[in-house]
């Protein structure tokens, strides 16, 4: 019998890896003779690039670049077998790299994610799949693409700087400076939003009061992101997905990327299809599952998979609120982990463990129910 466990983390608590390990553990140790396959999962976001490298044969590439408030930051990106670079945006710009009391999408920049990928050009690399979300930034990915050699400059003639509130001076943008060396790459961006641009739901609008703007702010952020994106390409402003993480969506778009579903990108690095399609049961979860699971989050993504195989999958979350119903109409059952009503910090501080005593229930039931159907 083969299992494979592909969940998503356990935000703020748990990685992806974690999970499928406590997960595998346990089942494990219940039935010593299962084959256990784990493919630790993400959608895109923050954990793609720790999530890849616990699934998938790589080299890790540390570099040091710019961070989002401008400082010098230590981060790193994956290489995979097939010589695709990964770079997550969250681990270069992410708002977890701001402190609190700093938040200001007018200050921060997201030039450091031009300088990894010129680094991985600098190395030979010209396939490239970027995993956006998380981003503390709303510059529209100008940094990126100064990075990468674009001329941005104001009314004025004079070079214009690369922090958010920089946009607000863009006048004339030069593309035939960029690296040419981009025309030989190819961008696939992992994306789950829908977001265009500019507009009532675009980044500044949706995002940006996340990431600090103040609603004066957001007004003028998303004035000057209009600018800026007909400065660049007009046609590519209302692509959905455009104005994903601050706008990152509509640099890449520039760069001729195609935006993709995250799930569907970092299951195909990971090669889970492979995986599932000769598995008796599939384990999924999240940290919080609800209604908003069915719609593009990676375990409602991994369920889809099990169903074009036959195979039942089981949802394995920190908590699970809403309406079940509408749960059960893609997962086989759901589970959460918390054993009764305890506090949050609880469910924070005693994850594993509750995850592992939840596991070996399931694992238990598992087996019982497979002793009954065989007499």
């Amino acid at each position: 019998m083969k299992i494979v466990i592909a969940p998503d983390s356990y935000k703020g608590s748990l990685e992806s890896s974690e999970v499928a390990g406590h997960v595998a553990r346990a089942f494990k140790d219940v039935h010593p003779e299962l084959t256990v396959i784990q493919k630790p999962m993400a959608d895109g976001g923050e954990g793609t690039l720790d999530a890849l490298a616990a699934a998938t044969d790589h080299k890790r590439q540390s570099i040091r670049l710019t961070g989002p408030l401008g400082d010098p930051i230590d981060s790193s990106y994956l290489i995979l077998r097939n010589d695709t670079v990964v770079i997550e945006a969250a681990s270069v710009l992410g708002l977890t790299l701001v402190p609190t009391d700093q938040r200001n999408p007018e200050r921060t920049t997201s030039y450091g994610l031009g300088e990894a990928i010129l680094d991985a050009l600098d190395r030979g690399y010209r396939t490239f799949l970027i995993a956006l979300g998380g981003s503390s930034t709303n510059d529209g990915g100008q940094g990126i693409l100064q990075a990468l050699g674009l001329h941005v400059q104001d009314k004025q003639g004079n070079p214009v700087g690369s922090l958010g509130k920089d946009l607000y001076h863009i006048d004339s943008v030069d593309k035939s400076t960029l690296d040419p060396r981009l025309e030989e790459c190819t961008f696939k961006v992992a994306c789950d939003v829908s977001n265009p641009l500019t507009g009532p739901n675009g980044a500044s609008h949706v995002y940006g009061p996340q990431k600090g703007a103040s609603e004066e702010q957001v007004n003028q952020l998303d004035e000057a992101l209009n600018k800026w994106g007909r400065l660049l390409n007009e046609n590519n402003m209302d692509t959905p997905g455009a104005g994903a993480a601050g706008g990152l969506g509509f640099a890449f778009l520039t760069l001729g990327g195609d935006l993709e579903s995250g799930a569907k990108l970092v299951s195909e690095a990971i090669e889970l299809e492979e995986a599932i399609k000769d598995a008796d049961l599939l384990i999924t979860g999240e940290g919080k599952s609800d209604e908003q699971t069915l719609h593009g989050k990676a375990p409602a993504f991994i369920a889809d998979l099990g169903s074009e195989y036959g195979v039942p999958t089981i949802l394995l979350s920190g908590s699970i609120e809403g309406d079940r119903d509408q749960l059960r109409s893609k997962f086989m059952s759901s589970f959460s982990i918390v054993p009764s009503i305890v506090s949050l910090d609880d469910c924070m501080n005693f994850a594993s463990d509750y995850l592992y005593e939840t596991s070996v229930k399931i694992s238990r039931l598992w087996g019982h129910i497979l002793e009954r159907s065989k007499r």
